[in-house]
């Protein structure tokens, strides 16, 4: 188990025990764009202390049978196990893309969030990750977007690469899955990021910018993002198929 120990801090910059900067705007923005990809069964890999995930109380239209989060870091899947030991449809267990991948019984839908940027073979976990996955079922896939907001921090995290539509597409075919959804979301993160990190050479998370940019920026980019289509982002959003 003590295996990928610090797996956690090293990939996003934050200790397990002080956690992060609280951004339930943003989360709820996530989660809108995501939950309406996924079944009733859900995997999450890369889940973290599990911030996302408390939102899947249900999902939009239907119930949630069963939700399994799994991380590399052991630490956070203890953290895990104990934040959600109160909802019996939840499961903590490690997992490492890279490594042997299995389930007891397949899901519906994964979800890997801020994950598949860290892997040199992308359309190879992919390929892992869709063995998970009942035929028909979906990958939803959120990655930082556009290489030209790489900096320090990307370098400092681990990040291998950052993807735009096309590049994160190709990934998926390469995969053998198909693309349902590839597009690029949160212009005005994606504009924050590069004046913090590409101009102003950030390394690591500023808590008091974090909760600004949550408070205010997010829901002006919900708002935008209800009504166009935006061009560039600081993220990627797609949806890959698992052939039926």
């Amino acid at each position: 188990m003590q295996e990928h120990a610090g797996a956690f801090t090293n990939a996003t910059g934050r200790d397990l025990e002080q956690g992060g900067a609280d951004q339930p705007r943003y989360r709820r923005y996530q989660f809108g764009l995501i939950a309406p990809h996924c079944g009733r069964s859900v995997l999450e890999v890369g889940a973290g202390l599990g911030e996302f995930a408390a939102q899947f109380t249900e999902l939009p239209g239907q119930e949630l049978d069963r939700l399994v989060l799994t991380d590399a870091d052991p630490g956070a899947v203890e953290l895990l196990g104990q934040r959600f030991a109160h909802r019996p449809e939840v499961e903590a267990r490690q997992l490492a893309l890279g490594g042997e991948l299995s389930l007891d019984k397949p899901v519906d839908s994964v979800i890997a969030i801020n994950v598949l940027e860290h892997i040199e073979d992308d359309a190879g976990a992919l390929r892992g990750l869709a063995g998970l996955v009942v035929p028909g079922g979906t990958i939803v896939l959120w990655v930082p977007g556009y290489q030209q907001l790489y900096g320090e921090f990307d370098r400092r995290v681990g990040h291998v690469r950052r993807y735009t539509p096309s590049t994160l597409a190709d990934a998926i075919t390469r995969a053998g899955l198909q693309v349902e959804l590839a597009k690029p979301v949160n212009l005005l993160g994606g504009i924050a990021w590069w004046a913090a990190v590409r101009r102003g050479g950030s390394t690591s998370p500023n808590p008091r910018l974090v909760s600004i940019y949550d408070r205010f920026v997010v829901p002006v980019t919900r708002a935008v993002e209800r009504r166009v289509r935006v061009p560039f982002g600081q993220t990627v959003l797609a949806v890959a198929r698992v052939p039926a």
